[in-house]
């Protein structure tokens, strides 16, 4: 018996928050996808995601805060503010996400970042 897609994903979040990659990349399927919304191809299976997540999770303040979620059947939609270290600065953007659990892993998941702002800025950038 699988766990139900929202204990999927929010087993995923976790892993992330903990920059636990070999966790987080236990909740995806070995052949799973990752886009940028609405079709640009991040990354195709473990090792990919691995090579992404691990320059990620270097990142000293990267955390993802859940605002909302939403789940229909096997989609999870996640709506984030994440926490992150970018060249110019600590900032924050949020970030929707789409997953699709397929027996008790995600199979893909599509990202769309907006609303970048960095700490101390006057105003978005």
């Amino acid at each position: 018996m699988h766990d139900s897609p929202e204990a999927v994903v929010q087993r995923q979040l976790d892993a992330y928050n903990a920059r636990d990659i070999d966790a987080l990349l236990a909740t995806y399927a070995p052949d799973a996808r990752q886009y940028e919304h609405p079709g640009t191809l991040l990354a195709t299976g473990a090792a990919e995601m691995r090579d992404r997540m691990a320059v990620r999770f270097r990142e000293p303040n990267l955390h993802a805060r859940l605002l909302q979620r939403a789940v229909m059947g096997n989609i999870v939609i996640d709506h984030e503010e994440v926490t992150r270290t970018f060249p110019e600065g600590t900032g924050t953007v949020n970030m929707v996400a789409i997953y699709e659990v397929v027996d008790g892993r995600i199979a893909s998941a599509s990202v769309q970042v907006s609303n970048k702002r960095l700490h101390g800025a006057a105003e978005s950038v």
